[in-house]
């Protein structure tokens, strides 16, 4: 059967085949298996979104076909399913050994920010199996990636930790030549990873201890752009949905520009929901950012189980 009669999507049965503390914020899980041959597409992953399944206690995990894989997910009883999450590609590499699939975890444990991807992360082992569901190799209309700057000619990244995968993967396989800034705004001083970017991107580590999420992202974008506020009010968001908002698509249900290359600038921004729908307030609101030109996601909101 030839990759285009194929479904655009890969559910496998994937073993940890390693597990790294790399820092005090992330754990770096790497999957391996027969399942992953045809998984994914090395040097084109950029902030490629994937499924994770994780098994219920007691409970094998779930049988799924390639189809409609996810209305067989929802078909098995809830108690047996297991959770699903949605996670970034850290790296994919394809050897003689075969696909190897690394995903980097963040362990939010303190209370109000704990979820079950974090406390199986915690705990996870060699030889522990969950499913990952993504994009076939050679097919295209999966979807998933967001990250399409045309040709614009510089680029801002911004994002929580739940964003620094996506941006250095990003930033990993994008071209030598691409310019820009990226804003990553982790816990700990420890939790700024090495990150091959590109020679003209300046990648600037925020470190926020114990402050809210964004207390050091918002600031030091707006000042980047020329807004220097003395305090910004992260805005309330009243949903339990991923926040999505691009050139291409619209969870608002705002109304699209017609599609045109970004010959000036390109922003893109995730994490948490807050943190983000205020950074592009201030984009398209205060400084004029056509919004054909932001991308933003809202990764995950402070307090709220997000689903799926």
């Amino acid at each position: 059967m030839s990759a285009e009669t194929l479904s655009p999507f890969v559910v496998a049965r994937a073993e940890v085949r390693a597990v790294e503390r790399v820092s005090p914020t992330f754990a770096r899980i790497t999957f391996g298996g027969a399942d992953l041959a045809d998984f994914g597409t090395p040097g084109a992953v950029l902030d490629q979104r994937i499924k994770l399944v994780f098994p219920s206690p007691g409970h094998p995990l779930p049988v799924l076909g390639e189809g409609d894989w996810y209305s067989a997910w929802l078909a098995v009883p809830e108690g047996e399913r297991g959770t699903m999450r949605t996670y970034s590609i850290r790296d994919l590499w394809v050897d003689a050994d075969g696909t190897r699939v690394v995903v980097d975890f963040v362990l939010h444990l303190a209370p109000g920010l704990t979820g079950p991807a974090a406390l199986w992360a915690s705990g996870a082992e060699v030889g522990d199996e969950l499913l990952l569901v993504g994009p076939r190799r050679g097919r295209v209309g999966g979807g998933g990636i967001e990250f399409a700057p045309g040709d614009a000619r510089r680029i801002l990244l911004a994002g929580d930790e739940t964003a620094a995968p996506a941006i250095a993967r990003i930033l990993e396989d994008s071209s030598p030549g691409m310019l820009g800034t990226a804003f990553l705004e982790v816990p700990h001083a420890d939790d700024a990873l090495p990150i091959a970017a590109p020679p003209g991107f300046d990648v600037r580590w925020l470190v926020r201890g114990a402050d809210p999420h964004g207390s050091a992202l918002i600031p030091a974008v707006l000042a980047h752009l020329g807004d220097d506020v003395a305090a910004v009010e992260i805005e309330d968001v009243d949903t339990a949905e991923p926040l999505w908002e691009t050139p291409q698509y619209s969870g608002l249900g705002e109304p699209l520009a017609p599609a045109t290359p970004h010959a000036d600038r390109y922003f893109w921004i995730a994490g948490e929901s807050g943190v983000v729908t205020t950074l592009r307030r201030h984009l398209v609101k205060d400084l004029g950012v056509d919004r054909a030109q932001v991308a933003f996601m809202g990764y995950w909101r402070r307090g709220v189980a997000m689903r799926g």
